[in-house]
């Protein structure tokens, strides 16, 4: 559906604004899809075209990132986006699990969206939190060392409404659309929320500093001897 006048007014401003702050305005790109994702939920025919008018380019060239990258969505996602990470060691702990029971339990398949436009469920390559594997995601918030139960459990809370925080990080869980406008660089004044790594994360700096290890000194380069 083409965007209403008052719409495209709005995104238009914010556009400009958001175009300014790059010294070549296709490097705002990125940003602008964010943009339109957070008004429409996801990257329609016309957030395409949206995006091509104001930088100049055409639809082929945006077409070309909102496909490439995965976390551009090419239809309606729900108010939720569950991301189950199937990689290796997510997997081996119990990712491949997770992701089979929360399909079933939700009804959907891979990249499918629940009937009351709650959650849309999708397998991701990685979530680069290994270290606190398996792990789920929503809406890019980490939710770490899941199960099969625990993943029900939060899939049945964000279903009911109920206070749902991430593991690590912001306080609040946000709304897909929520999040896709601070991408588009609109901050929630959460950035600074929760620790900015976890003690599973410096295990390995620990144990360096407790028994003296350090990084070996680089050799000079041919000249600078």
């Amino acid at each position: 559906m083409p965007f209403t006048e008052e719409a495209r007014a709005r995104l238009e401003t914010e556009a400009a604004e958001i175009i300014g702050r790059y010294p070549q305005s296709r490097s705002a790109l990125m940003p602008l899809l964010h943009l339109v994702q957070a008004h429409e939920g996801y990257v329609s025919a016309d957030g395409v075209d949206f995006c091509a008018s104001q930088l100049g380019l055409t639809a082929a060239e945006v077409a070309a990132v909102v496909t490439f990258y995965t976390m551009y969505k090419r239809r309606p996602v729900g108010d939720y986006h569950v991301g189950v990470c199937t990689n290796t060691l997510c997997a081996i702990m119990g990712g491949d699990k997770i992701f089979a029971e929360l399909k079933e339990h939700l009804g959907v398949g891979n990249d499918e969206t629940t009937p009351d436009g709650k959650i849309t469920l999708e397998h991701v390559e990685c979530n680069a939190a290994c270290d606190y594997a398996p792990v789920v995601m929503v809406n890019w918030e980490f939710f770490d060392n899941m199960t099969p139960q625990s993943a029900r459990r939060l899939a049945d809370d964000l279903r009911e409404g109920n206070e749902v925080r991430p593991a690590r990080g912001a306080g609040r869980l946000c709304t897909w659309r929520e999040a896709s406008r601070i991408l588009a660089g609109y901050p929630d004044g959460q950035a600074g929320d929760g620790p900015a790594a976890g003690a599973a994360t410096l295990v390995g700096l620990k144990i360096a500093k407790d028994r003296g290890w350090t990084a070996p000194e680089a050799a000079p380069e041919e000249g600078h001897r």
